[in-house]
């Protein structure tokens, strides 16, 4: 760290501001401490002064200089002198003070004022009340104000020592704060150097103090590890595009060149080029459905959120997909909640896609004769929708690989399909801010899309298994023991 580095710092240059406002608060306080102090002492002597002259006053000549001659030998240093002056300056009894009728004539009368002279130890400063008595002598009481100034001496340099000590520590102090950091700023600088040499696993440094850097540190981690989940689907993609579409367009390839060997007829060639469109269609799908995920990742559908309800969003799905499950022999239920509707914001069309994708899922996968039960609910916060099969499910270690795009489970790999059904619905969910949690629904599978939200026009009471056609246990499995699948949301109660 260089000492140059020092006041380039806002920690350094806010401890500085801090320390030259108390430097002028403390001036400030200092100067009405002082004014205060002298006031009160001024006050004082102000006050002894003329309680003296009230007794000396009324004494006729002769008693007032045996009483001034007596003082003298009471107050040998001149702490206190009192002398009486005839009219041209002539001492007549008391404190030998060096003062001339002209002297005498010019001070104020009967009001307390400072003055130096020049006495034999060296030279002093008295606070003085002169009297002009009828006879036209001069009454003379008088406090040195040495001691006082010597006060006001002690109480300054103090001041100015304080000072220069306070501002000497409030110096080392900034000077600390402002080396802690430039040290967290270096600590931040090199991560977000190791950063953009392409290393995005890195994070920036915390220290756990939840201060500012702290706070800023944390969202920017946030975003670093958002980022580094997109670039490794990025890449993910990429690879999965080059894999499985490797095999449609092989096998495109391999069928053309098969029927340029082997065909004889124009109907052997209209066969071949019906296959061949019909591979073009499940590769330009495969594109379709790739732009269509990332349009939702990209958030641009935020624009287009408005009150929706999910119970019409599950009713118009279940609606279009009930022909296929009779085709098929699979029983589609729909269950409606009684209460209020099922409300929040979003898109209706992406989140009707979304169920949509699961229905039909859960359709391909439940054998003739099961059943597939669908229904939105808001309960206790929480409000979502949820598809369950009776299919043979998707095994824990596989919870959180289905959501990747193009990944085909072992059971699935004979099933028609590209493997981006559930990606784009782990998508919506994101979009949506839901969380989307996969569990076993004994038999079969049990696919959960929930948001915790206030809900509109719904009382807050707990998830019931019964009302959505489960038992207790089932019921209480989907409120409290959620498994939260990793990419597709936040938290799951």
């Amino acid at each position: 760290m260089r000492l140059v580095d020092l006041p380039r710092t806002s920690s350094f240059r806010l401890a500085l501001r801090f320390l030259i406002l108390f430097g002028v608060a403390s001036f400030v306080l200092f100067g009405f401490l002082y004014w205060q102090t002298n006031h009160y002492i001024i006050g004082r002597i102000d006050a002894w002064l003329a309680h003296e002259q009230t007794i000396l006053r009324p004494l006729d000549r002769d008693t007032l200089v045996q009483r001034l001659t007596a003082h003298v030998v009471a107050d040998p240093t001149f702490e206190r002198p009192a002398t009486l002056f005839d009219p041209v300056g002539m001492r007549l009894a008391g404190t030998p003070l060096s003062l001339t009728g002209a002297t005498l004539a010019g001070m104020p009368q009967d009001v307390p004022m400072e003055f130096g002279l020049q006495q034999d130890h060296g030279p002093m400063r008295f606070r003085a009340v002169v009297h002009r008595r009828p006879s036209g002598d001069y009454l003379v009481v008088a406090l040195d104000m040495d001691a006082q100034h010597a006060f006001a001496d002690v109480l300054v340099n103090a001041f100015i020592w304080g000072g220069l000590i306070t501002a000497l520590i409030g110096l080392a102090g900034a000077a600390f704060i402002g080396a802690g950091a430039v040290r967290r700023i270096d600590g931040v600088t090199r991560a977000i150097q190791r950063i953009v040499n392409g290393d995005l696993s890195e994070r920036l440094p915390t220290h756990g103090q939840t201060d500012d850097l702290d706070r800023l540190a944390i969202v920017i981690n946030g975003m670093l590890g958002e980022i580094e989940r997109l670039m490794q689907e990025v890449k993910g993609v990429c690879d999965n595009i080059a894999h499985d579409l490797r095999t449609p367009l092989t096998r495109l390839l391999a069928g053309m060149e098969r029927m340029r060997r082997r065909a004889v007829s124009t109907e052997d060639y209209a066969a071949a080029v019906d296959d061949a469109i019909l591979e073009t269609k499940d590769v330009l799908n495969t594109f379709a459905a790739i732009l269509r995920i990332s349009e939702v990742e990209s958030g641009a559908r935020r624009a287009g959120f408005t009150e929706t309800d999910i119970s019409e969003v599950v009713a118009d799905a279940v609606e279009f997909y009930e022909p296929v499950a009779e085709a098929k022999g699979v029983q589609l239920v729909h269950l409606t909640p009684e209460d209020a509707p099922v409300t929040m914001r979003g898109d209706p069309s992406l989140l009707f896609e979304a169920v949509g994708n699961l229905v039909d899922n859960a359709l391909k996968f439940t054998p003739r004769g099961g059943q597939v039960t669908v229904c939105g609910f808001a309960r206790a916060g929480t409000i979502g929708f949820e598809v369950t099969d009776t299919g043979p499910g998707i095994p824990a270690d596989e919870a959180a690989c289905v959501l990747r795009r193009f990944y085909r489970a072992e059971s699935s790999r004979n099933t028609p399909g590209s493997g981006l059904g559930l990606a784009l619905v782990a998508a919506v969910a994101r979009l949506h801010g839901m969380d989307l949690a996969i569990s076993d629904a004994r038999p079969g599978c049990r696919i959960t899309i929930a948001r915790h939200e206030p809900v509109f026009g719904s009382p807050d009471v707990p998830i019931s298994g019964a009302e959505f056609g489960h038992d207790d246990a089932a019921g209480r499995a989907l409120a409290e023991q959620w498994v939260v699948v990793e990419g597709a949301g936040k938290t799951s109660a």
